[in-house]
């Protein structure tokens, strides 16, 4: 399994926040989280993903509430895509597909009309006090994801999303850094479709 197929099944339904034990008190930086989350009903940007070896891969990303996002690796080989009811893992190079129910992944919550984050994520500290980070927990068999903000006063909720760490099951870690990310720009719903993967004989 390549490196960037792990990457692909750890989002799958791990996604980009997972379920956190509910704190006692919700943090300022929670609450900065939840007004970025709420004001942005569409992204883009591109990524580069680096894997634990030091390999680099780059795609695109394009998110558009409620319920969809794509994350496509450039050569067209990998795709990531919930289209407002399942999510889907495309493997082009090998004819694989695989979905679930986008209400049963975190996803679901995420990519709502109407995000509510009450307990599902869990506020980090930061020896940079310009970075805000987030961390899923207890997210089982599904690895660990953590995820970085940058404090941004002229993005939503002035926070502006940097990327993210997912360590999956096997411990092996992957990097994703945003690039050119920008909020609440056209998205056309056609980003959302895709075509069944080819089987191979």
């Amino acid at each position: 399994m390549t490196s960037i197929t792990r990457l692909g099944r750890a989002l799958l339904p791990a996604a980009i926040i997972a379920a956190a034990p509910a704190a006692a008190a919700e943090s300022p930086d929670l609450a900065r989280l939840k007004a970025h989350l709420t004001a942005v009903q569409t992204m883009t940007a591109n990524f580069a993903q680096t894997d634990a070896r030091g390999r680099t891969s780059n795609g695109t990303l394009q998110l558009k509430r409620p319920g969809r996002v794509r994350f496509e690796y450039s050569g067209g080989d990998l795709l990531l895509v919930a289209n407002g009811s399942k999510l889907a893992f495309l493997d082009y190079q090998v004819g694989q597909k695989s979905s679930w129910p986008l209400s049963r992944t975190p996803l679901g919550p995420l990519l709502s009309g109407s995000p509510d984050f009450n307990g599902k994520a869990e506020i980090l500290p930061s020896a940079d006090g310009r970075v805000v980070v987030a961390r899923a927990k207890n997210a089982g068999q599904y690895g660990q994801l953590t995820l970085a903000f940058l404090r941004n006063a002229a993005a939503p909720g002035g926070l502006q999303m940097y990327g993210w760490t997912a360590v999956d099951p096997q411990g092996h870690r992957t990097t994703v850094k945003l690039s050119d990310v920008r909020y609440n720009v056209a998205v056309p719903d056609s980003a959302f479709t895709y075509a069944d993967p080819k089987k191979k004989r």
